[in-house]
């Protein structure tokens, strides 16, 4: 079941353990794509892209499920991400069980199971955009941090012109650390803002 010992490769251990574990599973989300003609063979294409995803989930579930019960607790949770090479707080695990748990259990059924992993890969995805926002403000370069200079260059480009002392201003009431620039996770903080 779970126990077996899984190696996590380093370039992996920036990435939630929620994300690892889906990679480690090669869980692959079917796309659609909406068209004006459809034939059979695109609609049963689409629908063994879609049964063959939820069958990697049911697998994932069923390596999460231990002891064979059908549910999965927060600390088969824990343990399994501990075997995927991350860790789970007791509270991380209690709270992403507690979050997800329609029938209030205390556990995770397939379908409880399904909608957690599914809301870990949307945000995965908006872990991403963010990635390549950050990149487009970004030093040129490549300090991993977006400087009044870079920010004002972009925001030239996107026909907002304005002076390197506003460029500053901005990036002050989002620079934590108050090195004058901001680093991705100021950045974050920003764009949810």
């Amino acid at each position: 079941m779970c126990m077996e010992s899984v190696s996590v490769p380093a370039s992996t251990e920036n990435k939630s353990v929620f994300s690892r574990l889906r990679n480690r599973f090669s869980l692959k989300k079917a796309t659609t794509t909406t068209t004006t003609t459809s034939t059979t063979a695109d609609a049963l294409s689409v629908s063994s892209s879609t049964s063959n995803y939820n069958g990697e989930l049911e697998r994932l579930f069923t390596y999460f499920d231990e002891n064979g019960d059908g549910k999965v607790s927060p600390e088969e949770l824990r343990r399994c991400m501990k075997a995927a090479g991350g860790t789970l707080t007791e509270e991380e695990a209690e709270m992403a069980v507690r979050l997800s748990d329609s029938d209030g259990d205390g556990l995770l059924g397939l379908e409880d199971f399904t909608k957690l992993m599914e809301g870990m890969e949307e945000e995965r995805n908006k872990e991403s955009e963010l990635i390549g926002a950050f990149g487009m403000y970004e030093d040129m370069e490549g300090s991993g941090y977006i400087t009044p200079k870079s920010l004002n260059r972009m925001l030239s480009r996107l026909g907002e012109s304005t002076s390197i002392e506003n460029c500053k201003a901005m990036i002050s009431r989002f620079d934590i650390n108050g090195d004058g620039v901001l680093s991705f996770d100021e950045f974050k903080i920003m764009m949810t803002n």
